[in-house]
């Protein structure tokens, strides 16, 4: 498998336990939007610790993007990112598919699951094909939702959060349920795309079955 070293240029916080990690964009390097890598830290010791995330940026950018959760209670790799600064070095690799736009539908995303949905999103709005797509966004709080206000600005009206640990006016209280689609789901939605924890996929993938959604429709990030 190819390896690259690439610089960190900037570090910020996303979110209270979100990065968001910009690096050097290695030449002829190429992704599809919604595509990963697997990154490791450059450094003695970190450097066979791989992990898979996704890119943020798009294809044509000068620049790579990540947005990544971290873990401050573990002594893992993301806890590792919490100490980076820039000048720092990262190893990506090959490029490898996880979900693709295969049309007009709903993204379905919980946490940090809406990375690959990121990418997708920008590009749509820069070739003014967004509309007709809905975001259906589940976080525990507020404080949680990963670029809220940019994803506001790309879906408008189109754009749902719901909370499980946090009431707040004007967001929904609870779970993605069946019934909670059936409410939301617009009648002529062909595409679903889901990604999230994994109970959250099944649960999620069982209730659009129930609503008479077929497999053929539904894109899962496996």
């Amino acid at each position: 498998m190819e390896k690259y070293i690439a610089k960190v240029i900037l570090i910020t916080q996303a979110t209270h336990d979100v990065l968001r990690i910009v690096i050097e964009k290695p030449s002829a390097y190429t992704f599809i939007p919604g595509q990963a890598t697997e990154v490791a830290i450059n450094k003695r010791g970190w450097e066979e610790m791989k992990r898979p995330f996704t890119f943020t940026s798009l294809p044509d950018d000068n620049h790579l993007e990540m947005i990544i959760k971290t873990y401050s209670s573990r002594a893992g790799v993301t806890n590792e990112f919490l100490k980076l600064k820039p000048g720092d070095e990262l190893l990506i690799h090959d490029v490898w598919g996880a979900i693709s736009y295969e049309g007009e539908g709903v993204f379905i995303a919980g946490g940090a699951g809406i990375t690959p949905f990121l990418s997708i999103l920008r590009h749509l709005k820069r070739q003014n094909k967004i509309d007709g797509n809905q975001l259906i966004f589940a976080n525990k709080t507020k404080a949680d939702i990963i670029q809220e206000g940019e994803l506001k600005n790309l879906l408008g009206d189109a754009f749902i959060n719901i909370l499980s640990e946090e009431i707040v006016p004007e967001y929904a209280h609870g779970l993605i349920t069946e019934r909670f689609l059936k409410e939301r789901l617009p009648a002529a939605a062909k595409k679903f795309y889901i990604c999230g924890p994994p109970a959250m996929i099944d649960s999620v993938q069982q209730s659009l079955s129930n609503l008479g959604v077929g497999a053929d429709s539904v894109v899962v990030e496996l």
